[in-house]
């Protein structure tokens, strides 16, 4: 997960804030009134956690084909 430890224009601290933002709105509590009751009210500290994407998670499955390929390929030349 490549969440951002501060907010890039302000410099307040987000990361802290991250998890539990995540957990909330997989439970479906609305995104505005989980980052109000969070503290975060400026909108440029509210732009880091809504836009994070967990980019992580899209990567993963091409190393896993890179991977594979890889090993094919040495079978081959084996």
């Amino acid at each position: 997960m490549l969440v951002p430890v501060r907010c890039f224009t302000c410099g307040n601290l987000v990361a802290d804030k991250f998890e539990e933002y995540q957990n909330r709105v997989k439970s479906g509590e609305e995104p505005a009134k989980i980052l109000d009751s969070l503290g975060i009210e400026r909108y440029c500290c509210r732009r880091m956690l809504l836009t994070t994407v967990e980019t992580i998670q899209q990567v993963i499955p091409f190393y896993e084909a890179m991977y594979k390929r890889n090993t094919e390929i040495q079978s081959e030349l084996e």
